[in-house]
């Protein structure tokens, strides 16, 4: 149940017809993992923990480093040479101190995934790399858990849910994965920090509303650039 300080803390969002106290309650007991507490997961991360997701699980094996600040808010100069996990684990108790956060510090593999995943009722997908993105589906899929895709390159952001209530998953749009030579990154490529904050927090958003059973995006393919201001929704 609701306590006095959850209905203080939450009470604006409470407000909300949509939302009320029965799925704010929800989100209080709903775990969602994030995969990957970089450039989109720091996003998703602060605002499902400012929103009162009663379980976040942080999976990520990277050290912060110094060129990840401008866009992973989470970290300061400080957190340098440090896990991101635990890192964004510090940060997000000092937002919400009320919410539980299970840390992996550690890669997400095909021996480990199977088992991480099947603690989480939802898996926010925010890695930057297609192994990963395919793993993290395939198990989805073999553990009947919904996914929250999304990824940036450049100024274009792709954002979809996938195996929700017997919606289709990233195989049935993209049904193998590309060879990583053949892929950019953000690495090589550059990005704006401001930009996978706009994806992560749409990203966030969407998340929220599956917890709440709300409407979400079903079997469709967000696309949207931010040079042009091109949104863009396609079918599969």
């Amino acid at each position: 149940m609701l306590t006095i300080t959850d209905i203080l803390r939450y009470g604006k969002p409470m407000l909300l017809p949509e939302v009320g106290e029965s799925g704010q309650l929800k989100l209080k007991n709903t775990k969602v993992l994030v995969i990957g507490a970089g450039g989109l997961g720091c996003p998703v991360l602060q605002y499902l923990a400012t929103s009162g997701v009663g379980t976040i699980g942080i999976i990520d094996f990277d050290k912060v480093e110094l060129h990840n600040l401008h866009r992973q808010v989470l970290y300061s100069e400080e957190s340098v040479g440090f896990s991101k996990a635990e890192c964004a684990k510090t940060t997000l108790q000092r937002l919400n101190p009320n919410v539980n956060y299970p840390v992996f510090n550690e890669k997400l593999t095909i021996d480990n995934a199977e088992k991480i995943l099947s603690g989480f009722d939802v898996i926010v997908d925010g890695c930057d790399n297609f192994t990963t993105r395919y793993l993290v589906n395939d198990t989805c899929v073999k553990l009947d858990k919904p996914l929250v895709y999304g990824s940036i390159l450049k100024f274009e952001g792709q954002m979809a849910v996938f195996n929700h209530k017997g919606s289709k998953n990233l195989r049935d749009i993209f049904p193998l994965a590309p060879n990583p030579e053949n892929v950019p990154n953000c690495s090589l490529n550059g990005v704006l920090g401001t930009f996978p904050g706009i994806i992560g927090t749409m990203m966030a958003q969407e998340t929220l509303k599956l917890i709440m059973d709300l409407p979400v995006l079903e079997n469709e393919l967000v696309l949207f650039s931010t040079l042009n201001w091109q949104f863009t929704k396609l079918k599969f």
